[in-house]
């Protein structure tokens, strides 16, 4: 992490106009791609049907014959058109491009070879392959569609969580994958779908890894000006109370990246040996004084 100084810089793209949308649309082709690419190397000739749309069409393949494209369509196409009923035209146009191109792009690299038939392997890859793809899609601002419109329009309706509706559709995905392919395939079914999951959300999130400090002591501002001067970092200033005792205090908080933990800790010990430090995880850092390293 480098400090930057980026006040009343504009955006790099704005949120909206062409430049955005074509930004979006190029992430959504190429997470649909690499989507595509995880579930014809990986996940179908494997049997691997790790929950959603994906997993349907791939126990309907095992069951059937059916063409996991064609499925993919059959079912999108309606849910497609009762996420636009439930949710609105404007969600409905962003899961449009994904839900179409998806399908596709399976269809197109259909017959590329699988590079394992290790189940294991093949659920870990898969899992990887397809959650970057999402993650991009998503970075697109974008939908593959799916059960994902489901599962929002089970939350609008029930009450539910979004989580809890997504977790219940793709069990039921993996309780017909353990009729339909044997336990041992659901077993297989569910870590690529926990390996998945993880991969959208460092897509999401980023990979890197900065830390937030909050430090209460009786000496922030001997803290403050040493965290200034010698770490080169800017730092926040919070209001609290005692909870004990209701006192007045301020409490520091600063975001350092990885490297800078040790220099942040050897910085309050050597004003304070008492002070009260408490470091966490902050997955992506936005705004003035931060930038990602080349």
């Amino acid at each position: 992490m480098q400090k930057i100084n980026s006040r009343n810089k504009p955006p790099l793209i704005p949120l909206n106009g062409p430049v955005r949308h074509v930004v979006d649309t190029t992430l959504i082709l190429i997470g649909s791609l690499i989507t595509a690419l995880g579930f014809n190397l990986f996940f179908l000739p494997n049997q691997i049907a790790s929950g959603g749309v994906s997993g349907l069409s791939v126990l309907a393949e095992a069951w059937f014959g059916a063409e996991p494209a064609f499925t993919q369509w059959a079912l999108n196409i309606p849910l497609f058109v009762l996420g636009v009923i439930f949710l609105g035209k404007q969600y409905g146009v962003r899961s449009l491009l994904g839900s179409f191109v998806l399908p596709l792009f399976i269809l197109l690299t259909k017959d590329l070879p699988t590079p394992t038939t290790n189940p294991l392997l093949a659920c870990i890859y898969g899992g990887i392959c397809v959650g970057v793809g999402l993650g991009v899609v998503f970075r697109g601002r974008g939908s593959t569609g799916g059960l994902t419109i489901l599962a929002q329009i089970i939350q609008k309706i029930s009450g539910l969580s979004f989580s809890v509706s997504v977790v219940l559709l793709d069990g039921t995905v993996i309780v017909l994958a353990a009729f339909i392919l044997g336990m041992e395939q659901a077993l297989y079914a569910l870590i690529g779908l926990f390996v998945t999951g993880k991969a959208i959300n460092a897509i999401e999130v980023g990979f890197r890894y900065t830390k937030v400090a909050y430090i209460i002591s009786d000496k922030t501002e001997e803290i403050s000006a040493a965290i200034l001067n010698d770490l080169d970092r800017g730092l926040t200033k919070l209001d609290a109370h005692g909870g004990y005792t209701g006192d007045e205090r301020t409490v520091l908080m600063v975001v350092v990246g990885q490297n800078e933990v040790s220099r942040l800790k050897a910085i309050v010990q050597s004003v304070d040996t008492s002070a009260f430090v408490i470091i966490t995880e902050a997955h992506e850092v936005l705004g003035e004084g931060f930038k990602r390293e080349a």
